[in-house]
């Protein structure tokens, strides 16, 4: 089992809307960046959890819990050319944008930057790190760990799986 940071701006699917969606799931399209992508295509199982993060908000951070619900299968909105995501070199045969879905386990409180940037056991953190502006990154089962024991005050940790 992974563990993934994965960042949606809460205007476009924000935590609330994943819990409201049918069977809690949402694919998880719109990736335009080939190592988020190869996070998803070469990396992501279903099963694996997810810190799910909003950003491009006032408050960025993460707000919830969910899993991935799918293995990597083509972004239909790559070869839709009303799509904001759209990409005219993809073709159905030679797909270049994959998704993944992605299925609600449990709201949390909001747990900001500013709070994750003071914790020592996060100080190797990819989304902490200057410059990254990934919208899926890896995260360490320690790092999973600390976050839904500690921050989020998680007694069973098998319940956020």
């Amino acid at each position: 089992m992974r563990y993934w940071l994965m960042k949606s701006e809460p205007a476009d699917c924000s935590i609330d809307d994943l819990a409201t969606r049918p069977d809690r799931t949402v694919p998880w399209y719109g990736v335009r960046n080939y190592q988020a992508r190869n996070f998803m295509r070469d990396g992501m199982t279903v099963g694996d959890g997810v810190l799910f993060y909003h950003s491009g908000c006032a408050e960025p951070g993460i707000a919830g819990i969910a899993r991935v619900a799918s293995s990597a299968y083509p972004d239909a909105t790559q070869f839709d050319p009303a799509s904001r995501y759209f990409d005219p070199k993809s073709t159905p045969a030679a797909p270049r944008w994959l998704h993944v879905d992605v299925q609600f386990v449990r709201k949390t409180r909001l747990v900001g930057l500013p709070e994750l940037r003071a914790c020592a056991e996060l100080a190797n953190m990819r989304v902490l790190a200057r410059g990254n502006r990934l919208s899926i990154t890896p995260v360490e089962p320690a790092e999973w760990r600390f976050i839904v024991g500690q921050l989020l005050g998680a007694t069973d940790l098998q319940e956020w799986k």
